[in-house]
């Protein structure tokens, strides 16, 4: 059987894979390529991350098919439920990545409440000739412990992130409308472990009560954060953005920032990926990366293993 990782695959996954029998093919197919490519080599398994489509031209089009995989969470890039409906397997990783997607999101929040986002562009520019202003702009930095962290989507990598910000001496406040309470588990190096009892709240509390503000939501048909959001932050909060573009109003954003609602934010996605808009690149308040939440050696390695396990199991 033949497995197509049209996106890559790590290593752990190939070896995996190959180990069961598999041919595993990593030829990178252009989109308008690929329904060709898949019947000529007579494709079982399509694996992708966020750069290939799978629509229904694909899923119609490929009977050799038997499996579509995501190396990820979010599938807003397959045709889900119409794949399922034609009988084919539809899998994705969603815990493989939470750690990493987390550590990026403090990566952000450390870097802003410390203005490295900011020193870093200008000490290149001015760090010889200006060194004192620079150490002057970048003296009110805050901390983090003592703070509170509000989490809007308490699943799998919400709650990675409030393991961190606990493990900090932050505190943690969620909403998720599909959860109630959560007994988190915090573990250390020498395998002790505290537990937290978190219990979710509405979103209006969290958005009033909240320093610090992290999305960990999927691909909604509406913005989550958006002009009224703002406007009940505290005056001077932090968002993050970690999880779909489109959740956050972007334009909207850039108001709060300008008004000074809101302090600073991060974006790890955007709406108009992968051509983020200029008026977010250029903003000197932003904390910018290229959609890396799940781009760690380490992600990658439990993706590719988690993708081979999943589709032995359904195949062997």
């Amino acid at each position: 059987m033949k497995v197509l990782a049209n996106d890559g695959i790590a290593t752990s996954g190939v070896i995996a894979l190959e180990n069961a029998g598999f041919e595993v093919l990593l030829t990178t197919v252009a989109q308008d390529q690929l329904i060709k490519y898949i019947n000529e080599k007579q494709i079982d398994v399509l694996l992708v991350r966020s750069a290939t489509t799978v629509r229904k031209d694909i899923i119609d089009g490929c009977p050799s098919l038997k499996i579509i995989g995501r190396g990820g969470v979010g599938m807003d890039n397959i045709d889900v439920t119409y794949a399922r409906e034609k009988g084919l397997k539809v899998i994705n990783t969603p815990a493989a990545s939470s750690h990493s997607v987390a550590e990026l999101v403090f990566a952000h929040l450390f870097g802003m409440v410390r203005f490295l986002h900011v020193s870093n562009r200008n000490m290149p520019l001015e760090g010889d000739a200006n060194f004192k202003g620079l150490k002057k702009a970048f003296a009110g930095g805050v901390e983090l412990r003592g703070k509170t962290l509000g989490v809007l989507g308490f699943g799998r990598i919400g709650q990675a992130t409030a393991k961190i910000a606990l493990g900090l001496g932050m505190k943690v406040i969620a909403f998720d409308p599909f959860i109630d309470q959560v007994n988190l588990e915090v573990e250390f190096f020498d395998h002790q472990s505290l537990f937290f009892n978190i219990e979710t709240i509405s979103k209006e509390e969290v958005l009033a009560q909240a320093d610090f503000i992290t999305l960990h939501v999927p691909a909604q048909d509406k913005y989550v954060i958006s002009k009224d959001e703002f406007e009940m932050m505290k005056k001077g909060a932090v968002i993050v953005n970690a999880a779909r573009g489109g959740v956050v109003d972007e334009m909207a954003l850039v108001d709060a920032l300008e008004s000074g609602q809101i302090a600073s934010a991060a974006l790890d996605v955007f709406e108009n990926e992968p051509q983020p808009e200029v008026q977010l690149l250029m903003n000197p308040n932003l904390s910018l990366t290229p959609h890396i939440g799940a781009a760690t050696a380490e992600a990658q390695s439990r993706i590719g293993t988690e993708l081979a396990d999943q589709i032995i199991e359904i195949l062997k």
